[in-house]
């Protein structure tokens, strides 16, 4: 019964790579039935970063097991309107490059609708192109990705289930989603073409796949509730063979997870108690001390009382649980003995690092913690996971260009240097196209620029220069906003890094939602170096303890917290000046996913909300909140 609220068919993998396997295993078994049969497979293909695993998947296959696509007729759901098929953001050129290129598929096979058609003959190639569907076949199996606002394809909210191939307006948050494939928000195209949810729907299977955090809610208003045009993947719900896959992340709010004893027999832990009782609280709007024995029953929750005895006890649990998870003193207070503090109070000092995968995650996540962590006496260094350059803009190189050239004209020293960097890097700026890779003096430029910003962000917090590491990790010197895996060389960085410092407390990234997936890389990076660490017996890190703290993308939900640092008016001023302090990220956020807020004003509404939560539970009204999870390894 674990499943029993999904109406539609969900697979759950640990991770995308695992769920695009199972994925490109369904495609494989029908081309080659099909083949068998002697008859062609058609097949719906999506773009984005969501089917990227999937297609290197199906060339691995192509290349190692001799997987064949001759009998292969493709066809895409959509295109920008209007761009160059050779474009660099164009999907005829994204299927090129992430599949045709790479199989044995007839070219002649591979339709995607053009945005290069012209505006009046729009609707009739629009229509040409719902007939060569009909004239193939049909489509034997649709792949599709999921929007943060539930579009399939290009179908916004609102579009009719008997939409069919046409030109639509693409939302400001699918605009600002896709915004990274472009130089800036303004060059992305406003139109695009795209096959309509008939379309979709007269396809005879259809495998919907969604990777991360960012999709979880939207996976569940598609998968468990009502059919509505406002969240258009909830039509599949219609489909007579329709499975969404997903990796943990994207599953995480579905009923099963999030309220697993809802959907049958189930165990009931501390843990799953806390989250109960407090999801109950917040539902009822009610303080948890409030909830009466009538309240557990009427939420699905009443299975508590027969174990556990009256509502009020089963509350004061609860109650001390989330009272005991706040603290003014993140590395333990000292001289002191609270068994149910989230930290020890020794040693005092503590030795601590905090782990920070852009050059600001770590005053934006955590920088009231950051502060007190040092005002408090302890250790503080900072590693600075990747050297960000990418998301420095090329204005912002000239102008500090402009700045070194006038210093030097200013105090007479030899500029010729200066000029000659200035003026190379203006020349191949007027030049550049979009998503074009920078040289190696202008992505030098770049990341000296953001490691500027680190260095004074950490002396606006009070640390000498030395506690401030760069690491620059390989895996993120691309120059593109693909990255590489995780490689060897970061995990013996990391390692070196933490055997230098022998920390006592380790602050992470937990955040897997940043756009881009950098967050997710630097993490694993991290656990890989602690593991290997512990496995070759270090002592340090047998008291060594890893927080983790969330991006700028989301926050820990308040039923996982284990330490909750609460932040005074004052603070959160202060917070927010030594997010200033890294002005090539305000005003503009390069790479900000489907949220328009500046990184300062993210930080100060997921903190002030997180207070906002604790109080309506029945906690101290506090001002904002910074949170963590700990990570035992």
């Amino acid at each position: 019964m674990v499943d029993s609220f999904e109406k539609i068919s969900c697979k759950i993998f640990p991770d995308f790579k695992a769920g695009s396997k199972f994925a490109a295993a369904e495609i494989a078994g029908l081309i080659r039935q099909k083949q068998k049969e002697g008859r062609k497979a058609v097949l719906g293909m999506a773009t984005g970063s969501t089917p990227k695993t999937l297609y290197a998947e199906l060339i691995r296959m192509h290349k190692e097991e001799g997987l064949s696509f001759k009998n292969v007729i493709a066809f895409n759901l959509d295109e920008y309107y209007p761009i160059d098929k050779n474009a660099l953001q164009s999907y005829h050129r994204f299927m090129k490059v992430n599949l045709f290129d790479h199989i044995d598929i007839d070219p002649a096979n591979c339709h995607i609708p053009s945005g290069e058609w012209k505006r009046d003959e729009v609707k009739a190639q629009s229509a040409q192109y719902e007939q060569m569907i009909d004239d193939a076949g049909g489509i034997d199996l649709q792949i599709l990705g999921i929007g943060v606002n539930g579009h399939i394809g290009f179908n916004e909210p609102g579009s009719s289930v008997y939409s069919k191939t046409r030109l639509v307006t693409l939302e400001n948050s699918t605009r600002l989603a896709n915004s990274y494939e472009f130089a800036n928000i303004a060059q992305v195209p406003r139109l695009a073409i795209t096959a309509g949810i008939s379309t979709i729907m007269k396809a005879k299977k259809v495998i919907l796949l969604a990777w991360g955090q960012m999709k979880a809610p939207v996976v569940k208003a598609s998968a468990e509730e009502n059919i509505t045009e406002s969240v258009p993947a909830s039509l599949l719900q219609n489909h007579d063979d329709c499975t969404f896959i997903l990796d943990e992340s994207a599953a995480s709010e579905l009923t099963r997870f999030k309220s697993p004893w809802l959907t049958g027999e189930f165990e009931w832990t501390p843990k799953m108690i806390r989250r109960a009782v407090i999801n109950t609280a917040l539902k009822l709007n009610k303080p948890v001390l409030s909830l009466t024995n009538s309240d557990y029953n009427d939420n699905g929750i009443g299975d508590l009382l027969v174990e556990y005895g009256d509502a009020y006890e089963i509350n004061l649990q609860v109650f001390y649980m989330l009272r005991d998870s706040i603290t003014g003193w993140p590395g333990g207070k000292p001289n002191a003995d609270i068994p149910n503090h989230p930290e020890r109070s020794v040693p005092y000092p503590k030795r601590v690092i905090i782990f920070s995968p852009h050059p600001d995650d770590d005053i934006i996540s955590m920088g009231g913690t950051f502060q007190r962590l040092h005002d408090q006496g302890h250790e503080v260094h900072v590693a600075y996971q990747t050297s960000g350059n990418i998301a420095v803009t090329d204005e912002f190189v000239t102008r500090f260009l402009d700045f070194a050239t006038g210093f030097d004209e200013l105090f007479g020293l030899d500029s010729a240097k200066s000029k000659q960097i200035s003026d190379e890097a203006r020349s191949y700026f007027t030049q550049k196209k979009s998503r074009q890779t920078d040289t190696d003096d202008i992505r030098n430029i770049k990341g000296l620029i953001r490691r500027c910003e680190a260095k004074a962000t950490c002396r606006y917090v009070g640390l000498t220069d030395d506690r401030a590491h760069f690491q620059n990790l390989p895996f993120y010197e691309t120059g593109t906003i693909e990255k590489k895996p995780m490689g060897e060389a970061d995990v013996k960085l990391t390692m070196e890094l933490l055997r230098q410092i022998k920390p006592q407390q380790v602050y992470c990234a937990g955040d897997l939602a940043d756009p881009h997936g950098t967050h997710k890389v630097c993490l694993e990076i991290v656990f890989e170096a602690m593991k290997r660490i512990k496995e070759a017996g270090d002592d340090w890190v047998k008291d060594c303890w890893v927080w983790l703290y969330k991006g700028a993308w989301q926050e820990w939900d308040i039923t996982e917290i284990e330490m909750a640092i609460p932040m005074s008016p004052e603070q959160v001023l202060k917070k927010r000046f030594g997010i200033f302090i890294h002005q090539s990220q305000k005003d503009s956020v390069p790479f900000q996913g489907t949220d328009a807020r500046e990184f300062w004003q993210r930080a100060e509404e997921r903190n002030a909300n997180t207070a906002e939560l604790y109080a309506s539970l029945g906690l101290t009204k506090y001002a904002a909140m910074e949170a963590f999870v700990r990570w035992h390894y």
